[in-house]
Protein backbone atom coordinates (compact mmCIF):
# COMPACT_ATOMS: atom_id res chain seq x y z
CA UNK A 1 0.00 0.00 0.00
CA UNK A 2 2.97 2.04 1.35
CA UNK A 3 4.79 1.30 -2.40
CA UNK A 4 1.36 2.34 -4.41
CA UNK A 5 0.85 5.55 -2.29
CA UNK A 6 4.76 6.73 -3.32
CA UNK A 7 4.18 5.99 -6.71
CA UNK A 8 1.27 8.44 -7.05
CA UNK A 9 2.56 10.75 -5.13
CA UNK A 10 5.63 10.92 -7.14
CA UNK A 11 3.31 10.61 -10.51
CA UNK A 12 1.69 13.94 -8.92
CA UNK A 13 4.85 15.62 -8.38
CA UNK A 14 6.39 14.76 -11.76
CA UNK A 15 2.61 15.69 -13.13
CA UNK A 16 2.96 19.40 -11.67
CA UNK A 17 6.50 20.01 -12.32
CA UNK A 18 5.80 19.14 -15.99
CA UNK A 19 2.78 21.58 -16.12
CA UNK A 20 4.38 24.24 -14.05
CA UNK A 21 7.58 24.02 -16.66
CA UNK A 22 5.19 24.15 -19.60
CA UNK A 23 3.58 27.54 -18.60
CA UNK A 24 6.22 29.05 -17.67
CA UNK A 25 8.02 28.77 -21.35
CA UNK A 26 5.57 31.14 -22.58
CA UNK A 27 6.03 33.98 -20.34
CA UNK A 28 10.57 33.85 -20.53
CA UNK A 29 11.20 32.39 -17.31
CA UNK A 30 12.19 29.34 -18.43
CA UNK A 31 14.26 30.69 -21.00
CA UNK A 32 16.35 32.73 -18.40
CA UNK A 33 17.23 29.38 -16.53
CA UNK A 34 19.73 28.54 -19.59
CA UNK A 35 21.93 31.37 -21.66
CA UNK A 36 20.90 32.46 -24.91
CA UNK A 37 23.39 30.77 -27.51
CA UNK A 38 24.48 34.58 -28.55
CA UNK A 39 25.61 35.44 -25.34
CA UNK A 40 27.61 32.26 -24.66
CA UNK A 41 30.14 33.60 -27.23
CA UNK A 42 30.60 37.58 -25.82
CA UNK A 43 34.10 38.27 -23.89
CA UNK A 44 33.51 40.34 -21.42
CA UNK A 45 36.73 42.62 -20.75
CA UNK A 46 36.91 44.38 -17.76
CA UNK A 47 38.34 48.23 -17.83
CA UNK A 48 39.44 50.23 -15.02
CA UNK A 49 39.31 54.04 -15.87
CA UNK A 50 39.68 55.51 -12.05
CA UNK A 51 42.76 56.83 -12.96
CA UNK A 52 42.10 58.54 -16.53
CA UNK A 53 41.63 62.09 -14.56
CA UNK A 54 39.43 64.24 -16.52
CA UNK A 55 38.85 61.68 -19.04
CA UNK A 56 37.05 59.03 -17.29
CA UNK A 57 33.99 59.86 -18.95
CA UNK A 58 35.58 59.67 -22.70
CA UNK A 59 36.79 56.80 -21.62
CA UNK A 60 33.44 55.40 -20.80
CA UNK A 61 31.67 56.58 -23.47
CA UNK A 62 34.29 54.88 -26.04
CA UNK A 63 33.90 51.76 -24.17
CA UNK A 64 30.27 52.11 -24.66
CA UNK A 65 30.46 52.92 -28.49
CA UNK A 66 32.71 49.57 -29.13
CA UNK A 67 29.59 47.80 -27.18
CA UNK A 68 27.11 49.03 -29.35
CA UNK A 69 29.03 48.35 -32.47
CA UNK A 70 30.64 44.58 -31.54
CA UNK A 71 28.18 41.61 -30.80
CA UNK A 72 31.07 39.36 -29.12
CA UNK A 73 33.15 41.38 -27.23
CA UNK A 74 31.74 43.49 -24.36
CA UNK A 75 33.29 46.18 -21.71
CA UNK A 76 32.21 46.52 -18.62
CA UNK A 77 33.71 48.94 -15.96
CA UNK A 78 35.09 46.86 -13.28
CA UNK A 79 38.34 45.50 -11.27
CA UNK A 80 40.27 43.57 -11.24
CA UNK A 81 40.47 45.05 -14.79
CA UNK A 82 42.02 43.70 -17.75
CA UNK A 83 42.09 47.46 -18.96
CA UNK A 84 43.54 50.01 -16.90
CA UNK A 85 43.32 53.43 -18.76
CA UNK A 86 45.75 56.41 -17.12
CA UNK A 87 45.93 59.89 -18.18
CA UNK A 88 49.34 61.42 -18.74
CA UNK A 89 50.94 64.65 -20.19
CA UNK A 90 52.29 62.88 -23.34
CA UNK A 91 50.45 61.32 -26.40
CA UNK A 92 47.79 58.65 -26.24
CA UNK A 93 49.03 55.39 -26.65
CA UNK A 94 48.27 51.45 -25.88
CA UNK A 95 49.62 48.35 -24.17
CA UNK A 96 47.87 45.59 -25.06
CA UNK A 97 49.48 42.67 -23.42
CA UNK A 98 47.08 39.91 -25.06
CA UNK A 99 43.85 40.61 -26.90
CA UNK A 100 41.31 42.53 -24.35
CA UNK A 101 43.86 43.07 -22.37
CA UNK A 102 46.32 45.95 -21.58
CA UNK A 103 47.23 49.72 -20.59
CA UNK A 104 45.67 53.20 -21.94
CA UNK A 105 47.26 56.39 -21.73
CA UNK A 106 44.44 59.32 -22.44
CA UNK A 107 47.53 61.75 -23.11
CA UNK A 108 47.25 65.25 -22.66
CA UNK A 109 49.52 66.90 -25.58
CA UNK A 110 46.89 65.48 -28.08
CA UNK A 111 44.09 66.79 -26.20
CA UNK A 112 45.68 70.19 -25.67
CA UNK A 113 46.39 70.47 -29.63
CA UNK A 114 42.54 69.78 -30.35
CA UNK A 115 41.61 66.16 -31.05
CA UNK A 116 38.67 64.80 -29.70
CA UNK A 117 39.03 63.05 -26.42
CA UNK A 118 36.03 60.57 -27.38
CA UNK A 119 37.68 59.33 -30.40
CA UNK A 120 41.03 59.00 -28.86
CA UNK A 121 39.72 56.59 -26.05
CA UNK A 122 37.72 54.86 -28.58
CA UNK A 123 40.55 54.52 -30.64
CA UNK A 124 43.07 53.19 -28.18
CA UNK A 125 40.49 51.26 -26.68
CA UNK A 126 40.40 49.70 -30.41
CA UNK A 127 43.81 48.73 -30.04
CA UNK A 128 43.25 46.46 -27.00
CA UNK A 129 40.67 44.53 -29.19
CA UNK A 130 43.09 44.00 -31.67
CA UNK A 131 43.43 46.55 -34.31
CA UNK A 132 46.28 48.36 -35.47
CA UNK A 133 46.83 51.94 -36.46
CA UNK A 134 46.32 52.56 -39.91
CA UNK A 135 47.12 56.24 -40.63
CA UNK A 136 44.56 56.56 -43.65
CA UNK A 137 44.13 60.00 -42.96
CA UNK A 138 40.45 59.49 -43.20
CA UNK A 139 38.01 60.73 -40.63
CA UNK A 140 35.51 57.66 -41.13
CA UNK A 141 38.22 55.16 -40.15
CA UNK A 142 38.87 55.14 -36.11
CA UNK A 143 42.17 53.53 -36.34
CA UNK A 144 43.28 56.60 -38.74
CA UNK A 145 43.74 58.07 -35.24
CA UNK A 146 45.42 61.70 -35.10
CA UNK A 147 45.99 61.33 -38.73
CA UNK A 148 42.14 62.38 -39.51
CA UNK A 149 43.50 65.68 -38.05
CA UNK A 150 41.72 67.60 -35.21
CA UNK A 151 38.65 68.50 -37.47
CA UNK A 152 37.72 64.85 -36.99
CA UNK A 153 35.07 64.49 -34.11
CA UNK A 154 34.03 60.44 -35.45
CA UNK A 155 34.55 58.46 -32.61
CA UNK A 156 32.63 55.32 -34.19
CA UNK A 157 34.76 52.71 -36.22
CA UNK A 158 34.02 51.57 -39.71
CA UNK A 159 32.49 48.45 -40.67
CA UNK A 160 35.53 47.00 -41.54
CA UNK A 161 36.91 47.87 -38.00
CA UNK A 162 34.20 45.97 -36.73
CA UNK A 163 34.77 42.96 -38.71
CA UNK A 164 37.89 42.65 -37.79
CA UNK A 165 36.89 43.03 -34.26
CA UNK A 166 34.45 40.39 -34.78
CA UNK A 167 36.66 37.98 -36.21
CA UNK A 168 39.80 39.05 -33.55
CA UNK A 169 37.40 37.59 -30.60
CA UNK A 170 36.05 34.47 -33.01
CA UNK A 171 39.61 33.50 -33.65
CA UNK A 172 41.24 34.70 -30.12
CA UNK A 173 43.86 37.12 -31.76
CA UNK A 174 44.52 40.21 -33.24
CA UNK A 175 46.87 42.25 -35.22
CA UNK A 176 48.62 43.72 -32.66
CA UNK A 177 51.67 42.39 -30.80
CA UNK A 178 51.22 42.08 -26.87
CA UNK A 179 53.37 44.15 -25.35
CA UNK A 180 54.64 46.83 -28.10
CA UNK A 181 53.35 50.23 -27.11
CA UNK A 182 51.26 51.60 -29.71
CA UNK A 183 51.63 55.51 -29.65
CA UNK A 184 49.77 58.18 -31.33
CA UNK A 185 52.73 60.78 -31.32
CA UNK A 186 53.54 61.94 -35.02
CA UNK A 187 56.60 60.91 -36.24
CA UNK A 188 58.74 63.44 -35.59
CA UNK A 189 57.60 63.62 -31.69
CA UNK A 190 58.45 60.38 -31.22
Amino acid sequence: MASKLLRACAALLLGLAFLVGTSLIGTGAAASASPRPETDAVRTVTYDASQAAEFRAAVDEGARIWNEHVSNVRFVAGTPADVVVYADDGWPRAQPTGLGSGRVWMGRQAVQEGHYPVRIAAHELGHILGLPDRRTGLCTDLMSGASAGTSCRNPNPNSAEVAEVERNFQNGRGAVVPGVTISEAPALAR
